[in-house]
């Protein structure tokens, strides 16, 4: 497999940075695969070149927003930030409000994003084991994104689930067993977190599975051990719904 990008990975619950450098000699003109993930995407030029596409509509810049669940590809060359905001939480729904009017590609103004592209760069460039400093960097991004925006927070019956389903990934998890959370009936609970996230609730599963194996991939596991503590059947399954979800495999990046 060839190597597409360099990349160091932070996640905290309801969200994630990425620090991509792709720069290698395979990655120029290179695009991934049309794919979908359940998380606002936030895509920073930080010196590098890229371009957002849905199937009716393509955008590039400095930075480019992706609306969660949204079918796109992705290209690029040199160095670049994405931010992942969790749809369903209260800063999620502010930075959807003001980023996409209805839309699911929307330029982002450099201005808008004050200095945080720089220091991205810069703790990035500084190397070591920085993931704090990035943690911090990318929630502190997310909050002035959010920032004067009005925005509800899920019924608290869908937070509780959310909540409950977050421990519970390292085996089974179903909806029959978040019922007793609610005191609503399987169906009625079906239909509010669909109504709530956009997903279905296996779906949902899944892709908390995949940010779970995904830090512990960053953090220097194999993809077997990433892919058996976030509960994938094996590691081929964690690759199959890691190039669905991203567009490409995880072993074409080298986690840095």
């Amino acid at each position: 497999m060839e190597i597409l990008a360099h990349a160091r990975i932070v996640i905290w619950e309801g969200g994630a940075l990425w620090v991509v450098d792709a720069t290698t000699p395979a990655a120029p003109g290179r695009s991934t695969d049309l794919h979908a993930h359940h998380a606002i995407q936030i895509t920073i030029s930080l010196g590098g070149n890229f371009r957002l596409a849905t199937p009716d509509d393509h955008v590039g810049g400095d930075a480019v927003a992706v609306a969660a669940d949204a079918g796109h590809t992705f290209q690029a060359e040199g160095l670049f930030a994405i931010l992942f905001a969790a749809p369903e939480s209260r800063l999620g729904r502010a930075i959807a409000a003001r980023l996409f009017g209805g839309k699911s590609l929307a330029a982002i103004p450099r201005d808008l994003l004050a200095d945080y592209p720089q220091k991205i760069a810069g703790v990035f460039g500084a190397g070591g084991r920085n993931e704090n400093d990035l943690i911090a960097l990318g929630r502190a991004l997310s909050a002035h994104l959010a920032a004067d925006m009005r925005a509800d927070v899920p019924d608290l019956r869908v937070r509780k689930v959310i909540a409950w389903a977050h421990q519970q990934l390292e085996g089974p998890v179903s909806l029959a067993g978040a019922v007793p959370l609610t005191n609503l009936s399987a169906g009625r609970l079906r239909h509010l977190f669909v109504e709530q996230t956009g997903l279905p609730f296996k779906t949902f599963i899944l892709w908390l599975r995949l940010m779970r194996a995904l830090e512990r991939f960053a953090a220097g596991r194999t993809l077997t051990e990433a892919a058996h503590d976030a509960g994938f059947s094996d590691s081929a399954h964690l690759s199959r719904t890691f190039r669905r979800m991203f567009g490409v495999a995880p072993a074409a990046l080298r986690l840095t």
